[in-house]
């Protein structure tokens, strides 16, 4: 199968991990049109990947560049679905919501080139169920990056029930261009990283309700016993108390079952504006940018 070289990747929606992959991917060579809401969303995007660049250095040092402004230079921010008539590849990081990720999928599929391979970064939401929105099932794909984008070498890819071995194949070939490997699994909502981890972390918090453990507890356990580089709730704290909240929520519905019930000190939290490193504040208190 002869896949091409992908050059131009539109990225939707610019929050902590839209802004992870327009970085990752403008490093190594790519053109980039990152897409949002806001100016202002934008402006602190743009912010965002210089000071990453500056403050945590460049990653795969063979394949990658770290000037700032020569990196921001191949991205093109704007507020304006319009400029993925472009993009031969485009990556989907919405929030969690159904509403939201459907209204999404219609536009940029009226709107990309009928070639072009949509890839959900989805936490949890079924791959099968967001093609059935598109007009090309066969070329929608979910490629779960992992936070920080730029320093994770795996993606979580998953196979829809319609999604080709063509699409595949370049979604793989995307992913070698960034510096990055795949494992390919089939599609169930959360697949198979979040439909374990979640469930760790919803647990996580139940111990620190029921008042078993502290957070720091709980998080030194796993990484003195386990051998975790992070603890479930740290964990938590860096993708987004809200996205937890959200997938959960997904795989509670997906399967009606209770063990998928989230913790009512999580709705609380996030209901309190508590998402975690993004706002300062989760399990533990963060100096934000």
């Amino acid at each position: 199968m002869n896949v091409m070289e992908i050059k131009v990747v539109g990225v939707i929606g610019a929050g902590v991990m839209g802004v992870g992959l327009a970085q990752n991917l403008a490093q190594t060579g790519h053109s980039v049109m990152l897409l949002d809401i806001s100016d202002e969303v934008l402006k602190r995007a743009k912010r965002e990947i210089k000071n990453n660049i500056r403050f945590q250095g460049f990653f795969q040092k063979d394949k990658t560049s770290s000037n700032p402004d020569e990196i921001c230079d191949r991205i093109k921010f704007s507020t304006d679905y319009q400029v993925l008539r472009e993009a031969e590849f485009a990556i989907e990081n919405v929030t969690e919501k159904w509403h939201i990720k459907e209204e999404v999928y219609k536009t940029i599929d009226s709107i990309c080139p009928p070639e072009s391979v949509f890839a959900a970064n989805t936490s949890a939401i079924s791959i099968t169920h967001i093609a059935s929105v598109t007009q090309r099932p066969v070329k929608v794909i979910g490629m779960h990056f992992m936070n920080p984008v730029p320093m994770k070498p795996m993606v979580e890819v998953i196979r829809g029930y319609h999604t080709s071995e063509e699409t595949i194949a370049t979604a793989q070939q995307l992913l070698s261009q960034m510096g990055k490997e795949s494992i390919v699994v089939n599609d169930s909502p959360g697949f198979v990283s979040n439909r374990i981890l979640m469930l760790t972390i919803n647990e996580a918090v139940f111990l620190l309700q029921e008042k078993v453990a502290e957070a720091a507890e709980v998080d030194r356990i796993f990484k003195t016993c386990f051998g975790h580089k992070m603890g479930p709730l740290e964990t938590a704290d860096l993708i987004g108390l809200d996205t937890i909240l959200f997938s959960i929520e997904v795989l509670y519905e997906s399967f009606n079952d209770s063990k998928y019930r989230p913790c009512t000190l999580l709705k609380k939290m996030v209901d309190a504006g508590l998402y975690g490193q993004k706002s300062g504040q989760g399990f533990y208190t963060y100096n934000k940018i």
